[in-house]
């Protein structure tokens, strides 16, 4: 549908607010061209569009505190964003809003071995930070699907994990502090280049707020000494509810795997299409990864593949070599890359007690068949960390919404057997209005009042995390 024509006043608008961060950005950090903004009116969450009023690319925290300090002076919402790769619309513009990328905040401001950290701007993606210092010995653990693009002020706000997080942890569990730019301007250092900072833990506040709080434009990140060794293997199952058992019994057993994840079959399939893994043709795959010495390494794989007989594998396999071992993280890491070649899909971010898998991967089974829409599932089995994939048609008429209908109700599920409705994806648009599912009125209302303090005015990243008429209401008051 053809949006209507902006009137006169609107024009008006726009152009001295353009003319305003045009005052105290450099030329080509100002984006206000119709054709140029298409390539923000969405994230990665890609069925939902809207341009936005003007993007802005600044290079400095100084330019950041300055668009911000006029957006707020005009009343004119900003909508932070890294790479765009959010799959919760958590980078979804509104048309009257100012995208702030920090995408060519991209470098590394300080590197300390002895103390085992590194500083960098937050538009500097996930995998070139292990890249700054891996000839060093050292690596960044947390790891997302989109690491090769995602940017540390993504990960920051979506708390963002990866397949190596059930060692290592999440981003909270990696962040030692950021350089956060308020909406007014304002420039506050929170943490800092050691373990614990004194105080109230605003830390733990601002990772995971989805940019609702700030604008992260500098982080310390904590690096770790890469391990001695590292091996893979490949556990094939005749049904998803066995492969769900056996990561409960070997998460029971007290062995500590560096990941875990698991594949279906529809994902399986696209992923050996794609990548040529060598992965065994079956119902259910797991990669179970172990890391230490080579002693360390092959106890730790004796006692996980005697569990795994248990469950009467039809194939188990470990990488006899490290080119097998990147080609099996391959498949895995091309996962949504290799199912968007063959469908249209939405994926989930629901998390679940590990020992309630069996039960929630039959019930998303059963339901798959009563919606009559396929589902492929590829996910973080040793910490629960669910990511369904809803295969559906973009161009035929009411699939989205079957789609979208069908999603509340496996995150529903999620709640229902002790989990949350989000892992590291965040909340975004996509579950803004299902936080009653979890959340009673009260506990929204303190995470509200939050955001208040921080930003009274709910100019940041409108729209999200919170129930629209929440929300709304907050942002009109």
């Amino acid at each position: 549908m053809d949006m209507p024509a902006p009137n006169a006043s609107v024009l008006a608008r726009k152009a001295g607010i353009v003319a305003r961060l045009r005052a105290v950005l450099p030329a080509d950090a100002v984006i206000d061209a119709d054709e140029s903004l298409r390539a923000y009116e969405c994230d990665a969450l890609s069925a939902y569009r809207c341009a936005p009023l003007a993007a802005v690319l600044p290079r400095t925290t100084a330019e950041v505190s300055a668009v911000l300090k006029v957006c707020h002076e005009e009343g004119v919402p900003v909508v932070p964003r890294g790479s765009g790769t959010s799959l919760a619309g958590g980078a979804m513009p509104s048309a009257d809003a100012v995208i702030l990328g920090v995408a060519r905040m991209n470098a590394v401001l300080e590197v300390d071995y002895p103390n085992r950290f590194i500083r960098v701007q937050s538009g500097r993606t996930n995998l070139s930070v292990t890249g700054a210092v891996e000839t060093d010995g050292f690596f960044y653990a947390p790891d997302p699907s989109s690491q090769l693009a995602c940017a540390i002020a993504g990960n920051i706000a979506m708390n963002s994990g990866g397949a190596h997080c059930l060692k290592y942890g999440v981003t909270t569990n990696n962040l030692l502090g950021v350089t956060l730019v308020q909406m007014d301007g304002t420039v506050v250092d929170v943490g800092g280049p050691f373990m614990d900072a004194g105080g109230i833990d605003l830390l733990g506040v601002i990772c995971g707020s989805e940019g609702q709080l700030g604008v992260v434009t500098e982080a310390w990140l904590r690096i770790l000494p890469k391990p001695e060794g590292a091996r893979p293997v490949l556990m094939g199952f005749d049904a998803n509810e066995v492969a769900g058992a056996c990561v409960s019994d070997i998460i029971k057993a007290g062995v500590l795997p560096v990941a875990i994840e698991f594949m279906d079959r529809p994902c399986i399939e696209a992923c050996e299409a794609f990548a040529k893994a060598g992965y065994p043709m079956c119902e259910a795959l797991l990669i179970v990864e172990v890391e230490g010495s080579p002693a360390e390494i092959d106890a730790q794989l004796a006692l996980i593949k005697d569990i795994a007989r248990r469950h009467n594998p039809v194939e188990l396999r470990e990488a006899q070599s490290e080119d097998e071992a990147k080609r099996i993280w391959l498949g895995r890491k091309s996962a949504f890359g290799a199912m968007g070649q063959i469908n249209d899909y939405m994926c989930l971010d629901g998390t679940i007690p590990v020992s309630a898998l069996p039960h929630v991967l039959r019930r998303i089974g059963e339901m798959s068949r009563e919606c009559g829409l396929d589902v492929a599932n590829v996910f973080h089995a040793g910490d629960g960390n669910m990511h369904p994939l809803i295969l559906y048609d973009a161009n035929k008429p009411g699939d989205l919404e079957r789609c979208e209908a069908f999603g509340a109700e496996i995150l529903k599920l999620c709640v229902e057997v002790g989990g949350c409705l989000t892992g590291e994806h965040g909340v975004g648009i996509e579950k803004r209005d299902l936080m009653t599912v979890q959340f009673a009125p009260e506990d929204l209302e303190a995470q509200m009042r939050v955001k208040d303090v921080f930003d009274p005015k709910w100019l940041l990243n409108p729209a999200k995390v919170f129930p629209l008429a929440a929300s709304a209401g907050r942002r009109a008051g």
